[in-house]
Parts: structure tokens; C-alpha cells; sequence
């Protein structure tokens, strides 16, 4: 590979060429890049299952019972906005097929129900309630129809990708599209009432589906087990594993795949691919509101847990918030929302190191650019980094005054790669470096949290990487 050569002028007569450190293995494109500054992204779940308290719809269910008749799109994308969310993916359609928005290639949609008298869109309103509250917006399309007379012949696909045409030539921009592994059982299917078993790995002819898809919005990600932009995490716990490498070979998965589900939460170290993981989780046990899991709630404690296990090892946050049979988050969602981003002001409230001193021995040669002070500037597009030949470093921080640390936060450079395969902290204690903790994978981010400790120096000891680490921030709260 050509490595990119930057020419000093050092003075009138003398040239020094800085050379920055190779892209190693896959990297983020633009939009995997946007997407993992985004770190917390929702979910909305919402359908006839709203008002039969099912999970799962079968497929018969009667348009005329999904009227929410106070639904304010509106209330969802301003508590996410307040509480830091970045992205709505909403649930367009589930397994039972009803669709909420007026597909003309179905009657059973919102347009037969009594919602705004047949005249409401869902995806309308909550596509430009994200719009007005500066959201990203997402779909999810369940590729299982437990309604449609014709799953599981390839009629159902014509029938599929018709309905991603209506979506993503009137409802966009769309940043995410979404789709699972939930494929092929019992069901309604048009009167029928049978089970229809497909064959997974080749039934929905995925690339023909996402190549029609990307022509219509070419920078869209799409999320599925295999991905091929973003990877189920493997669980639906909001938590990835503490070694998660953002690359994966996909060649062999697909979407509902069994057995996969520990390489999905770790990723592969040699992965062709750059596919990171998103965990997905529901701030209720069920997706869908249910009234009696009203005082099941997750509280704001508990979803910063989940944030520390989903974005504190580098991968993003999707969390589920169903609106109740009011069409509105309901009053306890709210409240663990608010608790929730509360938690992350306080604790994240100020950084430390932003006017700490940097050093390091391992500084890498005549590259001015990676200077060790760039991971203490707040930016992103800065960096430090090693000679090639060296997988190993070691970075002091020293802060103005003596501060209590909770949490060292670290993110790498991944725009040349993801690098760095553990690493140490150690705080001097007198006059001994005592080591408070230590991890594997960085990636775009890792939230190491610790005992609280008051101290002045700090060190981060890089002790292995694929290839030279290269650090964008390290932050201390």
C-alpha cells in the first residue's frame, strides 16, 4: 500500500518528510464513520401488538384496533433528543404485516384502520418529527409477513421490495435500514394458516434487495446478524463483549444463522470487513408496550449500565422505547430517559485531561502530527502514534492539580484502523505506578471505569497492537 508522504519545509534548504502510519486492515467508510460518533441511537416498536399485548402478531389481526388516537411522533423525538439520542429507527412494519404508513400494495395498513380517520402515516409524522428535532431517521421492514398470502414464494420479494421503494423515495432521508433473523413459521398468510419454512440463507436474495436499496439512498447502512455495515451484537442485553474487534468476515453468515452469536459480540481481529456492532435492547422486558410492564421499567441507573457495556467498549446504543395505546412514551419511560441523561451529565461532566500535559517516549518520528498533546485536544481528527516497528507505548498525563478519577475514557484512530489489542492504566501513588485497570480492544471507544482514585499522574501502557496504536483522545472523568 502508498503510503501517504507529507512534506515539511523545515527551512530554505533543508525538506523532512513526515510519513504517516498505513491504513492497517479494514477501515470505517463516511457513513460507518458518522455512525459511530452517533453512539446512542433508539428504537420504536409500535403496531396492531400495541393493542393485543402481543409480542408477535400472527398476522390476523383487524387494522380497525390500532388507534392511537393522542399519537404525537413529536413527544418520542423531542425525549430522545433531551436525552442525547442521535437516531429513531422506527418499526414500519413487524411480523404481522401491518404497515404504518398507506402502502398501496397492502390493505392491511394504517390506512384501514381509524387512526386520523384512515388519513394518518406514522412514518410520515415520525420521519419529520426527527427531521424537526435534528434526529437521524431509521427503518426497520420485517422481511417475515406472517400476513402476506405469498411469503415464501418469490412473488413475497417483488411484493418486499416494492414496499422499500414507497419507503425510501417518500420518506427520506434514511440513514439506517434494519432487518433480523426472525424468518419463516406459523402464520395467517392471507387465510391460509399454516407454517411456511424458508430457506434463510438464500430466500430474500439479499444483495439484489440492498443494491436496489442503495441506488435509491447510496449512503445508507444496513443492519443485520452479518450486517453487510452494522452487526447484531449476538444478544439482546445492550451489552458486547469487552474484546470487540469492529471487523468480521461475512462470507458465511446470514440473518438468522444459529451457533454465531459469540462471534458476533466479539467480531474477528482479522475480519475483512469493517462491520461494527450495535446493541439492541429494550428499556421494558417486551418491545411493544404492554400495561403490565408499566413498573418494569429500566431506570436511568440501569440504562447507564448498559451504556457503559455498549458504548463503553466501542460499540452503539439501541434502545427500544415503545409508545403505549395513546400512540405517547409513557410517563415511566420519561422519567428513566431524564434519569438517564442525568447520570451521563453528571458523571461525564467535566474532562480532566483537557488541560493536562502529555509525554511519551515512543512519539513517532519526524511526524510532528502525532504529537502525544493531540489526544488531549477534543478532537477526533488528531492523533499520536508510534514508529512502525514498534506495537508497544506508553503515555503520562499529568493534570494541573490533584483531581478524583472514576472513569478513563480512550479512543483510537480508527479512521486508519482498528489497532490496539490490550492496554494498562496506572496512577503514581507516592512515588509507585500502582495499576488500576486494564483491557483489551479500544476501537472507537472504551469507558474504563475504576475505583475512585484522587491523583495527579497517570499512565496508559499500550502492551500490544496489530500494528502501531494510534490514539485520538484519552479523557478522565
Amino acid at each position: 500500500m502508498v503510503r501517504l508522504l507529507i512534506v515539511l519545509l523545515i527551512s530554505s534548504t533543508r525538506l523532512v518528510f513526515a510519513q504517516m502510519p498505513a491504513p492497517v486492515g479494514p477501515v470505517p467508510s463516511a457513513a460507518q464513520w458518522a455512525w459511530h460518533q452517533m453512539e446512542l441511537t433508539a428504537f420504536i416498536h409500535f403496531t396492531t401488538n400495541t393493542f393485543t399485548d402481543k409480542e408477535w402478531g400472527f398476522g390476523d389481526e383487524d387494522p380497525s384496533i390500532f388507534n392511537p388516537k393522542s399519537a404525537d411522533p413529536g413527544q418520542w423525538a423531542a425525549a430522545l433528543k433531551e436525552a442525547g439520542f442521535k437516531m429513531m429507527i422506527l418499526t414500519t412494519k413487524h411480523h404481522d404485516g401491518f404497515c404504518l404508513w398507506p402502502s398501496k400494495y397492502t390493505e392491511h395498513s394504517v390506512k384501514n384502520s381509524p387512526y386520523k380517520g384512515g388519513k394518518g402515516d406514522i412514518v410520515k409524522e415520525a420521519r419529520d418529527a426527527a427531521i424537526t428535532y435534528g434526529l437521524k431517521f431509521g427503518i426497520y421492514l420485517s422481511p417475515w409477513d406472517r400476513n402476506h398470502a405469498a411469503y415464501g414464494t418469490p412473488a413475497y420479494l417483488d411484493y418486499y421490495r416494492s414496499q422499500l421503494k414507497e419507503l425510501f423515495t417518500l420518506y427520506g432521508p434514511i440513514t439506517e435500514m434494519w432487518f433480523d433473523g426472525a424468518n419463516g413459521g406459523d402464520g395467517y398468510y392471507g387465510g391460509a394458516r399454516e407454517v411456511r419454512q424458508i430457506e434463510r440463507a438464500k430466500y430474500y436474495e439479499w444483495p439484489v434487495t440492498l443494491d436496489l436499496v442503495k441506488k435509491m439512498e447510496p449512503s445508507v447502512l444496513f443492519f443485520s446478524d452479518a450486517g453487510p455495515h452494522i452487526r447484531w451484537v449476538g444478544n439482546e442485553k445492550g451489552r458486547v463483549s469487552e474484546t470487540n474487534w469492529n471487523t468480521l468476515t461475512p462470507d458465511t453468515l446470514y440473518a438468522g444463522q444459529s451457533g454465531i452469536e459469540d462471534l458476533l459480540g466479539t467480531g474477528s481481529k482479522d475480519g475483512s470487513q469493517w462491520i461494527p456492532a450495535e446493541c439492541d435492547f429494550s428499556i421494558r422486558p417486551g418491545w411493544f408496550y404492554h400495561t403490565a410492564e408499566d413498573n418494569k421499567v429500566k431506570s436511568g441507573q440501569e440504562l447507564f449500565e448498559r451504556y457503559l457495556t455498549s458504548v463503553g467498549r466501542g460499540s452503539n446504543m439501541l434502545l427500544n422505547v415503545p409508545p403505549d395505546r395513546r400512540g405517547l412514551f409513557h410517563e415511566n419511560d420519561l422519567q428513566s430517559l431524564k434519569e438517564f441523561s442525568e447520570i451521563l451529565k453528571k458523571e461525564f461532566a467535566y474532562n480532566y485531561a483537557l488541560k493536562a500535559t502529555a509525554s511519551s517516549a515512543q512519539n513517532r518520528k519526524n511526524d510532528p502530527g502525532s504529537a502525544p498533546n493531540h489526544f488531549l485536544d477534543g478532537s477526533l481528527d488528531t492523533y499520536w502514534a508510534t514508529d512502525d516497528n514498534t506495537s508497544q507505548g506508553s503515555i503520562q498525563i499529568e493534570l494541573v492539580k490533584p483531581e478524583q478519577i472514576k472513569y478513563i475514557v480512550l479512543q483510537e484512530h480508527i479512521r486508519l484502523g482498528q489497532r490496539i489489542e490490550s492496554f494498562t492504566v496506572e496512577v503514581m501513588q507516592g512515588d509507585q505506578w500502582k495499576e488500576v485497570g486494564r483491557g483489551t480492544t479500544i476501537g472507537y471507544k472504551r469507558i474504563l471505569r475504576i475505583e475512585p482514585v484522587t491523583v495527579q499522574k497517570l499512565r496508559v501502557n499500550i502492551l500490544d497492537a496489530k500494528a502501531c496504536p494510534v490514539l485520538s483522545e484519552i479523557a478522565l472523568y
